[in-house]
């Protein structure tokens, strides 16, 4: 027998027993969830799934919420919404874990470091050097003139010395440069629109990497002859190698790059004569005077143009701009960065539909440690001191070696973390219910880590072991706050999950259960 009821004014037919969720998928009503997985009982333990039911003073929760004939069930009001982001933000009060490692979030280009250090560790050079490319347009000069700020971030320090993020960076790509066959990302195909940028530096560089590889046109003006602004103007050669510098300049200009020499921004080449002819424009020319802002006809203030910070868009339509010509910039890896989110909001305006980058996403982090919890970190770390190079950089072994250093802070499922899509879709505050955080724990077997302190303890792992039978499995361990979910008996995780550990990790909504390896 079936029940009618309606969702959302939407009327859908189901079979007597099944549940509101249930019937809501049958919709295509996405209610979101944490403790549900369909073929296993409900916990209602996360009470995301909550729902407003005609008739009831309180919410119930979707999952456990059998249907009834002539139901007439709101998914997404006001106080709904409210609620699942009240139960988020309880939830993660009692989250201990960084979605990004602090070396990655000081970053300004916030560079995918810990994944980097792994593939180095384990030789991957191509794969590490792919990785910082993503972010960092021109890593070999950076890896020689960039002051680390990373460095100041990443734990280790606590220990002995931070790793050499940086000389690592450069590692990679000087060994890429060095193959005589160097990285060339795949770019798509033409777009048919064309984009000017004023200014050959590391922001426009930057930029015109990464919209060419979305198949857009790029037009580099600049007053010199040779593309490099302040890199090779300001870097003396002793620092910067001019050999170096050129070989990651020619890296841009083989993706499709044309170079303007000779241009310079000003009465010659305003923005009505770059707006010819170009669907986007970006100003990347680092200071400008006064009198050369005023001329391109741009709001200005005293530190250069005005320009929003997350879009570098102007308040000119397709005008954007990046770098020194915004703000005063001490760092070129900040420009590089510039570079790379202008190109992200071009592509946006051009039509590219690129995603928001995953900096900008919600982020939970530890903070400053407690005492004793560094050790927990070097579980899987290297004991080893800092690397002493030989020569002038690393070799493949001293690089390997620094690597594995790393205590890879950052959380394995940070992109694929149910907790934080939902905390990001509905604006949940981290740190809205001030608790005592518990200590940060790490408990490994063989490629796997369980971090306790992730746990939202939605049963989901223990029904998983239980309904496949496992010889141990997982249970409850404790009472009231410190409830915990463990193997019983105080066995290990590997004799706990002997066939479920893979079903258990697709299953776990926080990452408090993952693959060792990205």
């Amino acid at each position: 027998m079936n029940v009618r009821l309606k969702i959302d004014g939407r009327e859908v037919e189901v079979p007597r027993g099944a549940t509101v969720l249930q019937a809501a998928r049958a919709l295509g009503i996405a209610i979101p969830t944490l403790c549900h997985a369909e073929g296993l009982p409900p916990s209602t333990s996360c009470m995301v799934c909550l729902v407003k039911i005609k008739g009831r003073d309180a919410l119930v929760p979707s999952c456990a919420a059998p249907v009834e004939e002539g139901m007439e069930v709101a998914s997404d009001t006001e106080e709904v919404r409210a609620a699942r982001k009240a139960a988020l933000e309880l939830l993660l009060s009692d989250h201990v874990g960084d979605c990004v490692a602090p070396c990655q979030a000081v970053c300004p280009a916030h560079m995918e470091i810990p994944l980097m250090l792994r593939q180095i560790a384990a030789g991957a050079h191509g794969d590490a050097l792919k990785t910082v490319k993503r972010a960092i347009a021109l890593p070999a000069t950076l890896g020689r003139i960039c002051p680390a700020p990373c460095e100041k971030g990443c734990r280790r320090a606590a220990r002995d010395a931070p790793v050499s993020i940086c000389l690592l960076k450069r590692f990679v790509a000087d060994v890429d440069l060095d193959s005589g066959a160097p990285h060339r990302p795949a770019c798509a195909p033409p777009s048919g629109r064309k984009v000017a940028i004023a200014g050959a530096g590391p922001a426009g560089l930057a930029a015109a990497y990464h919209l060419l590889q979305a198949g857009h046109a790029c037009t580099l003006f600049d007053p010199s002859d040779a593309p490099g602004g302040a890199l090779r103007r300001e870097i003396e050669p002793g620092r910067l190698p001019p050999a170096v510098l050129d070989a990651e300049i020619a890296r841009v200009l083989e993706l499709g790059a044309e170079f303007a020499a000779n241009t310079p921004v000003g009465p010659g080449l305003t923005l009505r004569r770059l707006r010819d002819g170009f669907d986007a424009v970006l100003v990347a020319t680092g200071p400008l005077s006064a009198e050369t802002l005023q001329a391109l006809g741009l709001p200005f203030g005293p530190q250069g143009l005005l320009a929003d910070r997350k879009t570098l868009a102007t308040p000119e339509p397709g005008v954007f701009a990046a770098g020194g010509v915004i703000r005063p910039l001490r760092l070129a890896v900040r420009a590089v960065a510039d570079g790379r989110q202008a190109a992200r909001s071009i592509n946006r305006f051009l039509g590219g539909g690129d995603a928001p980058e995953h900096d900008e996403r919600f982020s939970t982090h530890i903070g400053r440690l407690k005492e004793g919890e560094i050790e927990a970190f070097m579980t899987e770390a290297s004991p080893a001191p800092r690397v002493a190079p030989a020569g002038d950089g690393l070799t493949p072994e001293e690089a390997a070696a620094e690597a594995r250093r790393c205590l890879h802070c950052d959380c394995r499922k940070r992109h694929d973390c149910r907790l934080r899509d939902l905390a990001d879709a509905y604006g949940a505050q981290a740190h809205r219910y001030k608790i005592e955080r518990r200590a940060f724990a790490q408990l490994r077997r063989p490629g796997l880590i369980y971090e306790p302190g992730k746990c939202i303890l939605c049963g989901l792992c223990i029904a998983i072991a239980e309904e496949a039978r496992e010889p141990l499995g997982l249970t409850f361990i404790g009472r009231g706050f410190d409830v915990r979910v463990g193997a019983p008996f105080s066995a290990a995780l590997a004799e706990a999950l002997t066939h479920t550990a893979d079903r258990c990790v697709r299953a776990c909504p926080t990452a408090a259960l993952a693959y060792d390896a990205d």
